[in-house]
């Protein structure tokens, strides 16, 4: 009778000792970067949901709120789902994804503005979630985000890995972590095409780097898909290429090129098969080209006269953008190495197309500088030292949270 009750008491302790060593195994079951990966998701989607639900409920009070020319955008994500900490994550270009998700395929089609990855891949989701186009589109930038850090921490403890040492997951953590405190991404979580774009992206460099040039060519067959952008990131693709085999160009070696890099070919064909559509359902290979004129005044130009304008005119919100852009190319010009080449490549790539297509694109400016992911690589590898580590991390957060104050009070204009 004695041994009872003590037996009773110790029973619950233990209970929540076997169960803590249960989960403890759980975790260990689960390979290392998705654990972290996983964590890092969750993390900041609980934090940036919160500051998203007080910062609205915060904006309610203000009067005049939100801006007139807002207005209808926050009618079209009320009409999407009435809990706000869903809703903060659809903004413009959301709404014409979603139109093209639930376009019918048996007529015509007549909306060529954008490119189809990103609202087909919606299509199979939304019937598992009872018909919502809209939410299903949340769903694969969300799925994609989730890639998208696995690939970076794959890739960013390659790159900083520090040579004959090998891989470094502390630097790939790093690196996540700078992805995510960039001054925009918490678009990477809105029902967008960037973090699919940059998902694709940081896939096809790190197939790139471990060789297997099958996997780079179907990643960079989506890539162009997913953004008109895409189909150049075939040249610092070809780089990576190119270092792996010394720049080498003797007929030996060219050989080896052709073998090894032929699926690169796949990269232009993905914006070929977009154009192919264009044809079939216009008759006209450059319908995406007229309708982009048309909806929204874009016409290819020069960047750097496009740069130069605004940064002379006298809007100050296109000369701080065009800032911005300026300060992307310097930051990965001070941090580039000469093994990196491909990586700046694509950093000029992803800087200059956009300010080609003209003053039109100065809106939307800050959201497509997101694509930079170098910018991350670099900082990562700034922040080794611990004491400059913690500054960065403090300013990009405050600076990317105000950012989003102004994402959330519905100022989008400024951003997309």
């Amino acid at each position: 009778m004695a041994g009872g009750p003590a037996t009773d008491r110790r029973g619950p302790t233990a209970r929540f000792r076997r169960a803590g060593r249960g989960v403890t195994r759980l975790a260990a079951r689960v390979p290392a970067p998705w654990g972290f990966v996983l964590a890092v998701f969750v993390g900041s989607k609980v934090v940036l949901s919160l500051v998203g639900v007080l910062a609205l409920s915060a904006w309610d009070d203000v009067p005049g709120a939100p801006p007139a020319d807002e207005t209808m955008m926050l009618a079209q994500q009320h009409a999407v789902t009435p809990y706000r900490w869903i809703s903060l994550w659809f903004a413009w270009d959301s709404f014409l994804y979603d139109h093209l998700v639930q376009l019918p395929l048996d007529q015509p089609w007549r909306d060529f503005g954008f490119p189809l990855l990103y609202p087909f891949l919606a299509r199979p989701v939304a019937p598992l979630l009872g018909g919502h186009t809209a939410w299903a589109l949340l769903v694969i930038s969300n799925v994609a985000l989730i890639l998208q850090l696995y690939y970076a921490h794959q890739l960013g403890a390659r790159l900083l890995g520090g040579g004959a040492a090998g891989d470094d997951p502390a630097a790939g953590r790093r690196f996540v972590r700078y992805l995510l405190l960039l001054p925009t991404a918490f678009l990477f979580q809105a029902a967008l095409t960037e973090s699919l774009f940059v998902c694709l992206a940081l896939a096809a460099f790190w197939y790139a780097e471990c060789r297997r040039w099958l996997l780079v060519g179907i990643a960079g067959y989506f890539l162009a898909l997913s953004r008109s952008v895409g189909f150049l990131v075939v040249v610092p693709l070809a780089l990576v290429l190119l270092r792996q085999h010394g720049y080498r160009l003797d007929p030996r070696t060219l050989l080896r090129y052709l073998r090894q890099g032929w699926p690169l070919l796949l990269v232009p064909a993905g914006w070929l098969t977009f154009m192919a559509f264009c044809r079939w359902q216009s008759g006209d290979w450059y319908a995406y080209k007229h309708a982009q004129e048309k909806g929204w005044g874009i016409s290819v130009q020069n960047p750097f006269a496009v740069a130069y304008r605004a940064l002379t005119g006298e809007n100050s919100a296109d000369a701080l953008r065009v800032w911005c852009a300026v300060a992307v190319l310097a930051v990965v010009l001070a941090g580039f190495r000469r093994a990196e080449l491909p990586y700046l490549v694509y950093t000029v790539i992803v800087v200059l197309v956009p300010l080609s297509m003209g003053p039109p694109v100065h809106k939307s400016l800050l959201r497509y500088l997101l694509a930079a992911f170098p910018v991350a690589l670099v900082l990562a590898r700034w922040a080794r030292r611990v004491t400059l580590d913690t500054w960065l991390t403090a300013a990009l957060a405050v600076l990317q949270g105000a950012l989003f104050v102004i994402w959330l009070t519905y100022w989008t204009h400024f951003i997309i």
